[in-house]
């Protein structure tokens, strides 16, 4: 399979949280994909200005992509973002089951995908965000074999989301955010390539 996946939770701050973490990602970074809570009317156009911002690709996640190096996909505000293994490589899918933890897109269902699919190839970002969406999953990742940072509370619009994932130990790195692109590149030890 080889390469690595990032993959990110967000709500209560978080478009700003992603602009400036998806900023800071080169052009050839591993796939990101979010799950960003945000109604449905404003995921694409948010996906544009991000698209604009970034030296990544990124777009509004649709069934059945291949999940490619370079490119960013952001749940859609109707379904919850997973992926799937297929034919040797990794495409998204989209969900219309019911909400968890009252959200749709959840961060927990797409953690949890993460888990299940690329275990030590994950890397979890959790960013600002209210309640405890995500923290359960972010913890299955990292039994998986993921690597999981958090974001600061100094940095946090609201630090419900990493907070909980911090308090049940699914973090390996609690960072401030204008670090968190650099911390992942870091991880990941493409930086030097770039």
């Amino acid at each position: 399979m080889g390469g690595k996946i990032i993959v990110v939770g967000s709500s209560t701050g978080g478009t700003e949280a992603l602009k400036l973490f998806l900023s800071g990602m080169p052009e050839h970074a591993p796939a990101i994909l979010i799950a960003q809570h945000m109604p449905e009317l404003f995921t694409k156009s948010f996906a544009e200005r991000l698209n604009n911002l970034c030296k990544m690709r990124v777009a509004e996640a649709e069934q059945h992509q291949d999940i490619v190096a370079g490119r960013v996909y952001l749940a859609p505000g109707h379904s919850h973002l997973l992926l799937e293994r297929f034919a040797g490589k990794f495409r998204t899918v989209l969900s219309q089951e019911a909400p968890v933890n009252r959200h749709r897109p959840s961060v927990d269902v797409l953690f949890r995908a993460a888990a299940k699919c690329l275990g030590a190839d994950a890397i979890g970002v959790m960013l600002t965000g209210m309640g405890k969406d995500g923290a359960a999953a972010m913890l299955e990742m990292k039994r998986a074999g993921a690597y999981n940072f958090a974001q600061d509370e100094a940095s946090c619009v609201v630090f419900g989301m990493p907070r909980e994932a911090i308090a049940l130990g699914a973090v390996d790195e609690v960072v401030p955010l204008p670090k968190m692109a650099e911390r992942v590149l870091a991880r990941l030890a493409i930086g030097r390539q770039l």
